[in-house]
């Protein structure tokens, strides 16, 4: 809800022409709140996929029985995933200014309204730290979403000649939790990575086309909602 509010509110007044209705300290909590969120949003849903991985991993959900507390695991590992992107997300608060008399829309940002003092170096650094830790969420929500299909695969092997003399024409609960699961995962990768890459290309380009920037906004919001 915060990654939808913090984009399309503020998209949507400003193809209203409605571009001065944020000064500075506007322009600075609405990109901040957006990239908090953003990371924040891509951090719980790996969080999420990870312990449903390990639950459904026997050896791995017997140690968590014993060792670890579940609810104060998941409680704490979701206020550390808050406290993160609040502490890696402030070089957005320092470098965004307020609206600009410029018209040259070779902005940092894909909004019209808000411009950047953001050099070459810090943001080649920015561009960095958030291309990694994007990456690792990314990449550990495919590590989980893959082994928890080899898993449900297995299982559906072994239980497979149980269900056989059933003759139960019936899809089995493996196979519709993996299709959930490959629904998932490919739209929660697919749209992170559009979104990443379209946003890179605003970045580069002088004068980027507001059909460009639309569609952009568009796919950022395609996985939240």
């Amino acid at each position: 809800n915060l990654v939808l509010c913090s984009k399309r509110i503020p998209q949507t007044l400003a193809t209203f022409k409605l571009e001065s209705f944020l000064d500075e300290a506007g322009c600075k909590l609405i990109f901040y709140l957006l990239r908090v969120a953003r990371g924040v949003s891509l951090s719980t849903t790996c969080l999420l996929s990870g312990f449903q991985a390990s639950k459904l991993c026997t050896s791995i959900s017997r140690w968590m029985d014993l060792h670890i507390k579940s609810p104060k695991c998941i409680i704490l590992s979701c206020f550390l995933c808050w406290v993160l992107h609040f502490m890696v997300s402030i070089p957005i608060a320092i470098y965004v200014a307020g609206p600009t008399n410029s018209k040259n829309m070779s902005m940092v940002f894909v909004y019209r309204y808000c411009s950047s003092h953001l050099s070459g170096i810090l943001f080649s650094v920015t561009a960095v730290i958030y291309t990694f830790t994007d990456g690792l969420c990314l990449a550990l929500m495919l590590c989980t979403s893959i082994s928890m299909i080899l898993i449900l695969h297995r299982h559906k092997q072994r239980v497979q000649h149980i269900r056989s003399s059933r003759l139960s024409p019936r899809t089995s609960h493996e196979t519709r939790a993996t299709h959930t699961i490959l629904i998932l995962v490919s739209m929660f990768v697919s749209f992170h990575a559009l979104a990443a890459i379209l946003s890179y290309l605003i970045t580069q380009l002088r004068n980027p086309s507001q059909w460009l920037r639309s569609i952009s906004v568009l796919v950022a919001s395609g996985f939240p909602t």
